[in-house]
C-alpha cells in the first residue's frame, strides 16, 4: 500500500464521531446534511434529506406496499419498534429489512459526513423509532464514506454533476446501455437532479449520483461546466490614463470655424 493511501485511510472524516465512538456514546449526532444514530458507540441509523429514507427504498424501489409501512409507523412507531413489527408481521423477511437499512445507513452517512455539512453537535441518549436492525462500526462508516468520494472522482471527477439537473445525450451508434442506466435515462427530463432522480426510482442517493457520473463518463449525460470567465479589458497604457485635459479655448475656436462654413 502507498504512503498516501496509507494516510488516507487513516484520516478521520469526524473527530467527533470517533470520540463518541471510543466513548461508547449512545445518542444522536447532528449535522447540516444528515443525522448518525449511535448506541454503545455503533451506528444503529442515519438519515438525511439528501437521500430517500428506508421507507423509500423499502416501498417504490422494494416491495413492500406502502401501507404496511404506514401501518407499522402507527402501531410501532411511539414504542421504537417499527422494524420489530415489520418483520412480526410477515411485511418483511429479515434479511430484506437489513439488506434495505443498511443501504440507507450507509447512503446517509455518505451525506451526514461529507465536507462542509456544518458543525457537529451530540444529542446525548435520543434514539431512533425505528427500532434495532443491525449496528455497524463507526470506523466502517467512516471508511466508507472515504471510499465513496474517492470512487465517484475516480469515475468522472466532476462533482457539479451533482446537483446539476441530469440532461440525456443519445448513445453513439453501436453503444450499449444497460437495463439499469436505460431506466435511470428514461426518468432524466432535463430538470431533475441526481437527488430526484433517487427518490423517483426508489434508489440509494450515491448509487444513483455514481450512475451518472458512470452515464457522463461514457457521454451519454451532458457535464455541466463552470461559465467561462467575463473577458477583461486590458488595463490603457500610461500616456492615455495621464493625458492633460484638452484646450477649452482651443475646442471653441474649432466650433466657431465649423459653424462660419456652414
Amino acid at each position: 500500500m502507498s504512503g498516501a493511501r496509507q494516510i488516507a485511510d487513516c484520516a478521520v472524516v469526524s473527530p467527533l464521531l470517533s470520540r463518541l465512538a471510543a466513548e461508547r456514546a449512545t445518542g444522536a449526532l447532528l449535522r447540516d446534511r444528515g443525522t448518525l444514530f449511535l448506541e454503545n458507540g455503533r451506528i444503529v441509523h442515519a438519515e438525511s434529506p439528501a437521500t430517500p429514507g428506508l421507507d423509500v427504498l423499502l416501498t417504490t424501489g422494494g416491495g413492500l406496499a406502502p401501507e404496511r409501512w404506514r401501518e407499522a409507523v402507527d402501531r410501532a412507531g411511539a414504542r421504537r419498534q417499527v422494524a420489530r413489527f415489520l418483520v412480526d408481521s410477515g411485511g418483511l423477511a429479515d434479511g430484506e429489512l437489513e439488506i434495505c437499512h443498511l443501504a440507507a445507513m450507509y447512503d446517509a452517512a455518505f451525506f451526514a459526513l461529507s465536507p462542509g455539512s456544518g458543525p457537529s453537535r451530540f444529542r446525548r441518549g435520543a434514539t431512533h423509532w425505528m427500532g434495532q436492525v443491525r449496528s455497524v462500526p463507526a470506523e466502517a462508516v467512516e471508511r466508507e464514506t472515504r471510499r465513496r468520494r474517492e470512487l465517484l472522482d475516480a469515475v468522472w471527477p466532476y462533482p457539479a454533476l451533482d446537483a446539476a439537473p441530469v440532461v440525456p445525450r443519445p448513445a453513439a451508434p453501436g453503444q450499449t446501455v444497460t437495463t439499469r442506466q436505460r431506466i435511470l435515462l428514461r426518468k432524466a427530463d432535463g430538470l431533475r437532479t441526481p437527488a430526484q432522480l433517487a427518490w423517483v426510482l426508489g434508489r440509494p442517493a450515491f448509487h444513483t449520483l455514481l450512475d451518472v457520473r458512470r452515464l457522463a463518463a461514457a457521454g451519454l449525460v451532458e457535464t455541466p461546466h463552470a461559465p467561462a470567465p467575463r473577458p477583461v479589458a486590458p488595463p490603457l497604457p500610461d500616456w492615455v490614463t495621464q493625458a492633460q485635459s484638452p484646450d477649452v479655448a482651443l475646442l471653441r475656436r474649432l466650433r466657431d470655424a465649423l459653424e462660419a462654413s456652414l
